[in-house]
C-alpha cells in the first residue's frame, strides 16, 4: 500500500470538539479531506470503521525509555516502548533530554536523539530536563527553544536533579522569555529527606510505608511554592503528575486569582490507592512510584476534577522497571526500590474503559485529555491531535465494543508485570496509523521501529 492513498469509511469521527460520521481521506502521510459519508474519492486502500470511532492518535507527553538511574535502565528503550505505545494507540510521545551535573544541555541533547532516532516506531520529541542555571545554559536555552525543544521539566526533589527556588525562578523567566512551558515535579524535598530518614531509622523499610515517606503535604506545598514563583515570573506553569486532593486546592485557589496552570495527572491516580502497597510478601514493590499511590478521597477528588475540566491532560509517566532483579533491589531498604511503573501501552484503554465506558466522561472529553490538549500545550497542535486537512494522519480505528484483559504476557511493554493484571478493559485499537501507514492491524504490530520521526515543537497554544 502507498502512504497517500488510505480512505477510512464508515466510522464516526470523535474530536474534542465534537463527534461526526465522516470518511477520512489520507494523503501523503497526511489528512486530505473529511467526506461526507459515501461521498466516492479515489484510494488505493479503503479501510471499512462501521461500527467504530476514528480517534485522532494518542499523544502521551511523559514517558521515560530508557532511563538510566544508577547502575541499571528502565526496561522498555526506544524500540519497545514505542511499539507498546503504538498497540495501546499512541502516535506521539514526549521523553526527557536529561541535563545530568556537569554535562551541557547541548551533550544532553545529542546523547538522547542518538539513543532515539532510527529506532522509535511512533514520532517523538524531547522535554528539556535541566539540572543547573549556568550561564552557558542560560545562554543556549533560548536557542534550543528555537531548534524546537520548547518545554523544559523542573524538579523539586532527587539529588542529581533538584533545582533551588532560585534557580527555578530564573528559569521561568527564561520559559517567559522564549515562550516555552514549563513543567515541574513537585516534591518538597526536606519533607521527603527527612519522612524517609525517620522511617529507615524506624526499621521501617518495607513498600507498605511508601506513602510515609512521601506525604501528601510534600505535594501540595511544592505546588504552593511553585505557582508563587511562577506568579511572580509572569509564566504559565505546568504541574506534572498530580496525585493529591491538597494539590488541586491550590491548583483551584490559584485559578481563582487568575493565573494559568495546566495540570497533568495519571491513569494510576484515577485507578489504583495506596492500598496496592499491602499487598502479601514485597508484592507492593511493583507500585512504588513518585509521586506514590493515594487514598480513595484522592482518588475520587481527581476523577471529579477530571470530569469538571480541573485536569488538563493525561500522560503515563511509563517508567518501567522489572520486579525481578530490579524492583527486588530495594527488599531491605525502602529507598533502594526503584521509582516507577509501566503504562504507556495501558493508558487509552484504561481511561476509556474507566471514563467513556462507565459513563463519566464523553468521548470528546477522552480524545480532549489524551491528544488534542496535551497537544496543544506543548506544541504539537495542530500537526498532531487533530483530525482536519492539514494534521498528520494519525488516527486510530476504536472499537468501542473490544474487550481486552490486561496480562504482562501479552502486552508489548517489555517489563515483567502489569499493574493491572487481570484487568478487564471494554473499548480499544483495532487499527493504528502513523502518518497514514498501518503500525497496527486487528490489534497486532505490523510496523517496524526506526519508522517514527522526531518532531520539532516551536510555538505553544496555551491560555485557559
Amino acid at each position: 500500500m502507498e502512504d497517500d492513498g488510505l480512505l477510512i469509511a464508515g466510522g464516526t469521527v470523535v474530536t474534542a470538539g465534537g463527534s461526526f460520521p465522516a470518511d477520512v481521506l489520507c494523503r501523503e502521510g497526511r489528512i486530505a479531506a473529511l467526506l461526507s459519508p459515501g461521498e466516492s474519492r479515489p484510494a488505493v486502500e479503503v479501510l471499512d470503521a462501521s461500527g467504530c470511532y476514528v480517534l485522532p492518535g494518542g499523544v502521551d507527553v511523559h514517558v521515560h525509555l530508557q532511563m538510566p538511574v544508577g547502575d541499571i535502565v528502565s526496561t522498555d528503550d526506544f524500540a519497545s516502548g514505542t511499539i507498546a505505545a503504538a498497540c495501546g494507540g499512541t502516535t506521539t510521545v514526549v521523553d526527557f533530554a536529561t541535563q545530568e551535573r556537569g554535562q551541557t544541555l547541548e551533550e544532553a541533547v545529542a546523547q538522547r536523539r542518538a539513543e532515539a532516532d532510527g529506532k522509535v516506531a511512533v514520532d517523538y520529541s524531547l522535554h528539556l530536563a535541566v539540572t543547573d542555571t549556568s550561564e552557558r545554559t542560560l545562554r543556549v536555552l533560548p536557542r534550543l527553544v528555537e531548534e524546537g525543544y520548547a518545554s523544559f521539566k523542573l524538579y523539586t526533589v532527587y539529588p542529581a536533579l533538584y533545582l533551588e527556588d532560585e534557580e527555578i525562578l530564573r528559569l521561568l523567566e527564561v520559559a517567559r522569555e522564549t515562550g516555552a512551558m514549563p513543567l515541574v515535579h513537585c516534591e518538597n524535598r526536606a519533607i521527603v529527606e527527612r519522612c524517609t530518614r525517620t522511617l529507615l531509622l524506624a526499621g521501617k523499610r518495607e513498600p507498605r510505608y511508601h506513602p510515609q515517606a512521601r506525604p501528601a503535604e510534600a505535594e501540595a506545598e511544592a505546588v504552593r511554592r511553585m505557582l508563587a514563583l511562577a506568579g511572580v515570573a509572569g509564566t504559565p506553569l505546568g504541574i506534572a503528575h498530580l496525585s493529591t486532593r491538597a494539590a488541586l486546592g491550590e491548583v483551584c485557589r490559584a485559578r481563582t486569582r487568575g493565573q494559568e496552570v495546566w495540570v497533568e495527572t495519571c491513569p494510576h491516580y484515577l485507578l489504583l490507592t495506596e492500598a496496592e502497597y499491602e499487598r502479601p510478601g514485597f508484592e507492593g514493590a511493583k507500585y512504588v512510584l513518585t509521586p506514590p499511590l493515594r487514598k480513595e478521597s484522592d482518588r475520587e477528588a481527581l476523577w471529579t476534577a477530571l470530569i469538571g475540566g480541573g485536569i488538563d491532560w493525561i500522560s503515563t509517566d511509563h517508567c518501567p522497571w522489572n520486579y525481578r532483579g530490579q524492583k527486588e533491589r530495594g527488599r531491605e531498604d525502602l529507598a533502594l526500590i526503584p521509582n516507577g511503573a509501566p503504562g504507556i501501552e495501558t493508558r487509552l484503554m484504561l481511561l476509556w474503559s474507566e471514563g467513556v465506558t462507565r459513563g463519566r466522561i464523553s468521548p470528546e472529553r477522552f480524545v480532549a485529555l489524551t491528544a488534542t490538549q496535551p497537544a496543544r500545550l506543548f506544541g504539537l497542535y495542530p500537526r498532531k491531535g487533530a483530525i482536519a486537512p492539514g494534521a498528520d494522519a494519525d488516527l486510530v480505528v476504536w472499537d468501542p465494543a473490544r474487550r481486552v484483559t490486561l496480562r504482562a504476557e501479552t502486552l508489548h511493554q517489555q517489563v515483567d508485570y502489569c499493574p493491572y493484571e487481570g484487568w478487564e478493559v471494554v473499548g480499544g485499537p483495532r487499527e493504528v496509523f502513523l502518518r497514514g501507514r498501518p503500525v497496527v492491524r486487528e490489534g497486532r504490530f505490523v510496523g517496524a521501529p526506526g519508522q517514527g520521526e522526531f518532531v520539532p515543537r516551536y510555538s505553544l497554544m496555551v491560555g485557559r
